[in-house]
């Protein structure tokens, strides 16, 4: 396989405001941090960033990022996860309810992913859809009033481990899109996720 580089500009993050390189489905996960903090009431505090994500498979660590994550609560509750796509939509629903399973000691109540155009949202306990489109994303208001009497629901260990094997899975096709590069560096297709 040649060795294929492909340049990148750099932009202004939204949440942190660092800059960082424009790659993978960076300008959509920018317009759903946006839409979060301007329609759906979140702050910036409330939104983390390229969320670490360690597991072991069979005695080996595996490293990765959840795009997004979203607290709730006071901060004190993970209540959403998203996975910002480029691409087809579909395909992602099983990796980021995966992920939201896998982040916690307790299943994250929403999985999203989301092209910034629109978005699927899925009840990470049942895997099912709940909601298509922007607006189906809870609010911070609708997610304070469904989470005042939340009890956060484990996920049981055998089902664990074949978890970690999914989010793998899915996880290990995307391109790595880790956002902490020099700006003189350039960025390597060819690159998986779990080079980071």
């Amino acid at each position: 396989m040649p060795d294929t580089l492909k340049p990148y500009s750099m932009i202004t993050d939204f949440v942190t405001g660092q800059e960082i390189p424009n790659i993978g489905a960076e300008e959509n996960r920018q317009v759903v941090v946006q839409y979060l903090v301007n329609e759906k009431g979140y702050s910036t505090d409330d939104i983390e960033v390229d969320v670490k994500i360690e597991l072991a498979i069979a005695g080996e660590r595996y490293h990765s990022q959840v795009d997004l994550v979203v607290r709730g609560n006071d901060g004190n509750l993970r209540i959403m996860a998203f996975k910002c796509a480029a691409g087809s939509l579909g395909s992602r629903e099983r990796e980021i309810v995966a992920a939201a399973r896998l982040l916690e000691d307790y299943q994250i109540p929403f999985a999203v992913v989301s092209d910034g155009k629109t978005a699927i949202v899925l009840d990470t306990v049942s895997g099912k859809k709940t909601g298509a489109g922007m607006a189906a994303i809870p609010s911070k208001k609708t997610a304070m009033r469904l989470f005042d009497s939340y009890q956060p629901i484990s996920l049981p260990a055998d089902r664990r481990e074949r978890e970690k094997l999914i989010f793998r899975t899915y996880d290990s096709e995307n391109v790595n899109v880790q956002r902490n590069l020099d700006s003189g560096q350039r960025y390597d297709v060819r690159t998986d996720t779990n080079k980071r």
